[in-house]
């Protein structure tokens, strides 16, 4: 019989949380959903990682960033670390965003 390791069953739970999402058909579906797993702290910090995300691919500072969104600079150096070194994750998403919007 196999056991599998950890990192193996945190995979299988990660695998069926994103499948779960892709199973959300609306934005009011992802709010019942996000409502339910997460605290409203964590949606807002979400939220603040994307904008600042969208910011950062905008050109914008981190000066800038800090005034408008209230983020540390700790934090806008690790999405920026994601955006320059990541898996692409933040440009993907933010470019079909404002491929819908256009």
């Amino acid at each position: 019989m196999e056991h599998l390791s950890q990192k193996e069953k945190l995979s299988q739970k990660t695998e069926i949380l994103f499948k779960a999402i892709l199973e959300l058909k609306t934005v009011d579906e992802c709010y019942d959903f996000f409502e339910d797993l997460c605290t409203m702290k964590e949606l807002a910090d979400m939220a603040q990682r994307v904008e600042t995300a969208s910011m950062l691919l905008e050109g914008k500072t981190y000066e800038q960033i800090v005034k408008e969104v209230e983020i540390s600079t700790a934090t806008i150096s690790r999405i920026n670390r994601c955006i320059q070194y990541g898996n692409g994750g933040y440009r993907t998403i933010l470019g079909r965003l404002d491929r819908k919007n256009s």
